[in-house]
């Protein structure tokens, strides 16, 4: 029973390491979510982005690489990749963390309010609704500082804060240190417990 629970452990810290990699390989191809699945014949990895193009790269050859380096790098036998392209990236927390830690690294602490601004109004436009964008460390001072922009309706706490909001966290490595950055939506479709919806009563008529 140990050894079966060993190897149970190994499995799933060598595809956490395989999804970890993928995730730092293709930073700027605004990956959502790395996916990996074992079947009969071999591995699945599922990469969802709104990038997909960077990720195939020309005529498959990023795939044809990465299928290469997971053979040689995590002893992956036949890793057969498919990516997907997600439909609503301003409604996807991970894409939206990493856009603005890139942000941040590429133009310096000094953006990050309108980053933050920015990016919250894009997400409400989408249809969310409720949206919390939090960066803490030290921008633009130094003295480490937690800094939050929200809108919309959000829980903070029971069943929907813990199931129903979607997050995602991230950091952006700047001079000055590394800057953490999370992202909390409530996508537009949930049905939160507290929901009423009033019915029309039905009234008929009685003739005499």
């Amino acid at each position: 029973m140990l050894m079966i629970e060993r190897s149970f452990i190994q499995n799933s810290l060598k595809l956490q390491r395989v999804r970890d990699y993928i995730l730092s390989e293709f930073k700027h191809a605004a990956i959502s979510e790395v996916e990996v699945k074992r079947t009969p014949l071999g591995e699945k990895i599922i990469i969802k982005s709104s990038r997909p193009g960077i990720v195939v790269g020309r005529k498959g050859k990023n795939i044809s690489s990465l299928s290469e380096t997971l053979k040689q790098m995590f002893n992956l036998e036949n890793p057969e990749i498919e990516v997907v392209e997600v439909e609503n990236p301003f409604l996807d927390p991970r894409i939206l963390a990493e856009d603005i830690a890139m942000r941040l690294e590429r133009y310096g602490p000094n953006v990050f309010k309108s980053a933050m601004h920015k990016t919250i109004e894009k997400i409400m436009r989408a249809g969310a609704r409720g949206a919390e964008i939090t960066i803490s460390g030290k921008v633009p001072g130094a003295r480490a500082k937690t800094w939050r922009v929200s809108k919309g309706h959000l829980k903070k706490s029971g069943y929907p804060a813990q199931y129903l909001i979607k997050e995602a966290k991230t950091y952006a490595t700047l001079k000055v240190g590394k800057v953490g950055i999370s992202v909390k939506i409530l996508p537009p479709d949930v049905v939160l417990p507290d929901d009423v919806k009033i019915a029309e009563a039905n009234t008929v008529g009685n003739n005499e």
